[in-house]
């Protein structure tokens, strides 16, 4: 928390509460000093809340530690949550130091029997809480910390005042993150699922139950297969005993098959018939992205949201959160990474939809990449700068649907003769798929030594100046390289042939931004060209003479050179060629690319306008925030 050494106690409380998302009166907290840290008994160390030395009021003396804690109660007021599904989602219950769990039962039982909100305890006749035996309900603490989701069914007469001082006593956050449910008492069944991925792809049930028996050595009569993803080489075991799912999930940890090494993952269970008319919102992080800002993002999510709505991306990539949510009948997806990530999460999307209830899912981003050229398209702006994670959910909340086209990329290598002739196969053909744009030629080969680069030296990678530093530098040297894409591409838009000028390179757009917001098509109109747009079905097709050409598009002093637009592109090769598509390059042998539309339209999600003009008068009127000072875009 950045405050000045002036500032009153009570302003360091609000911006404590602030920093660490604890959403209650600043009057219930204060500051304790302690003269000497060496001395900090260890109940005061649980009870920092990450507060440390930079966390001071108006402090006299620099060597002081100070404590933010609550405030002894005698009296307290909780929330208990019944079914999500009913019309009332929680009972306040007034607590003091004589009131159990069996007595806050029994005050929900008569607040919802006043209501008429029987249903929500699945009791059969509603207007008889107060007559029913108690036993066969609990009261459970349920805590969401940034890591798991714990449980915890207290005993009837366990005193809740003494249990709310022990939660505090522990942690304020966690407090924060605790919630209090009435639930039916069931007989537990031990049901655990787990999430194998990295087993060979587009195999059989028979062969996937096979591997898993022979690799794993699992127990018939306690694991079966659940669901299987042959695409994404992954299965989902469901196991009935808890040893064997440990020793399952530790041995696959340490196993590979045909060369690669298995992932295993404890998959959560949502109770979809109990959600109610809401729409959750499922969150992919990769950490890796944007320096450390991905981490960071990746914990405040976390702390903000049920944890088992938060997936680590790459830790078994999007499988693993669309499974989770396989039988959400309507949720949204927020991706934090860059292009690549969004791409990659549309990919698998795209190839598991016909296994999800909500099959077309909205898809929001916050660009934590180097280019961000879809995220820009989008208005979510060139890159995360540290805006508060809970305005980020808000802009999510009020954001607006619009549809975009996916692209279908087919690489046939094949060889090529020097009069054309096809003499076969070099490779099995290659399909990817393209959200923003496709390139061919100089504007791959920069991709190329880029990402060559950055895999040399990773560490080095890790803000966008940087980045873009890199780029520039990779682009000098390509200065005076000359290649005459005319004279080696055979171009065909809409089965039309179509003569190339003298260029360097070709892209293909899907998207009117292209080289970290560049705008390549221009803005000019001309009559023969469509108006470009992400859901009008056409590429744009953009030639490039050179870098000196790219620099001055980058800068905004020139656009592309249009040559044409259509939805179906075929591309004859005649030499090994570096191509690039949405950032990721490679070389490509001699052959034949055809591009075409892929199928239905993706979901995404564009910032509002309006939203975005709040969020900057806000940065402009809270402008002693750390958070505002680096929220702008």
């Amino acid at each position: 928390v950045s405050i000045y050494r002036a500032t009153r106690n009570e302003e360091v409380v609000e911006a404590a509460l602030r920093a660490f998302y604890l959403c209650d009166e600043p009057q219930n907290y204060e500051l304790q000093v302690v003269r000497d840290p060496q001395h900090v008994s260890s109940d005061d160390i649980l009870n920092r809340n990450a507060s440390g030395p930079d966390n001071r009021g108006s402090l006299k003396d620099l060597c002081d530690t100070w404590l933010l804690t609550a405030k002894p109660r005698h009296a307290d007021v909780i929330k208990v949550y019944t079914r999500p599904s009913s019309s009332s989602a929680f009972v306040s219950v007034s607590v003091s130091e004589s009131s159990t769990a069996a007595s806050v039962l029994r005050e929900v039982f008569l607040q919802l029997d006043t209501r008429g909100d029987g249903s929500s305890c699945s009791l059969e006749n509603p207007g008889k809480f107060v007559d029913k035996d108690e036993t066969n309900f609990s009261l459970q603490e349920v805590n969401m910390s940034s890591r798991q989701v714990q449980r915890q069914t207290l005993s009837p007469q366990e005193k809740i005042l003494d249990k709310l001082k022990e939660i505090r006593k522990v942690s304020l956050r966690q407090m924060n993150q605790t919630r209090f449910c009435m639930v039916e008492n069931q007989s537990p069944a031990v049901q655990v699922s787990l999430l194998i991925i990295g087993l060979p792809p587009d195999r059989s049930n028979e062969e996937y139950t096979q591997l898993i028996q022979n690799h794993l050595a699992v127990k018939s009569h306690l694991v079966s297969i659940n669901h299987v993803y042959s695409s994404q080489g992954a299965v989902v075991l469901q196991i009935s005993c808890f040893s064997e799912a440990e020793r399952v999930y530790m041995l696959a940890k340490d196993t590979s098959i045909e060369n690669k090494m298995l992932t295993s993952l404890v998959i959560p269970e949502i109770q979809a018939n109990k959600l109610g008319d809401v729409c959750p919102l499922l969150v992919f992080v990769n950490p890796k992205s944007g320096g450390l800002k991905g981490r960071e993002l990746l914990y405040s999510f976390r702390k903000l949201l049920n944890p088992h709505q938060v997936f680590d991306i790459c830790n078994g990539g999007p499988l693993a959160g669309l499974h989770t949510f396989r039988e959400v009948p309507r949720f949204r997806v927020l991706v934090c990474g860059g292009d690549g990530t969004v791409g990659w999460v549309l990919g698998v999307l795209e190839a598991v939809r016909h296994k999800l209830v909500c099959r077309e899912p909205p898809i929001g981003i916050i660009p934590l990449g180097t280019g961000n050229d879809l995220a820009r398209v989008l208005r979510w702006g060139a890159g995360y700068s540290g805006e508060d994670p809970h305005h980020i959910l808000v802009s999510v909340d009020e954001a607006d649907e619009v549809l975009m086209d996916r692209w279908t990329i087919l690489l046939d290598a094949r060889d090529i003769s020097e009069e054309g002739k096809d003499n076969g196969f070099l490779e099995p053909p290659k399909i990817v798929q393209m959200n923003c744009y496709f390139g061919i030629g100089i504007d791959a080969q920069l991709s190329l030594d880029f990402h060559q680069a950055r895999e040399d030296e990773p560490d080095k990678f890790t803000s966008r100046f940087h980045n873009k530093g890199v780029y520039v530098r990779v682009g000098l040297q390509k200065i005076s390289h000359t290649r005459s894409l005319h004279k080696e591409l055979q171009l065909q838009v809409d089965n039309q042939n179509v003569q190339l000028p003298n260029i360097e390179g070709l892209i293909f757009l899907n998207i009117p931004s292209w080289g970290s917001g560049a705008d390549l098509w221009g803005s000019e109109v001309e009559g023969r060209f469509k108006k470009p747009s992400i859901n009008d079905g056409l590429l744009e097709v953009v030639g490039v003479t050179g870098v000196v050409h790219m620099g001055q598009v980058q800068s905004g002093l020139r656009s592309g050179i249009r040559i044409a637009q259509g939805n179906y592109i075929r591309l004859t090769i005649q030499n090994p060629i570096p191509v690039q598509v949405d950032g990721e390059p490679w070389i490509q042998p001699p052959g034949l690319i055809i591009i075409s539309a892929a199928g239905p339209k993706v979901r995404m999600l564009k910032k509002s306008k309006q939203k975005q003009k709040k969020s900057s008068a806000n940065r402009d009127g809270r402008s002693e925030s750390p958070s505002s000072r680096d929220g702008g875009h």
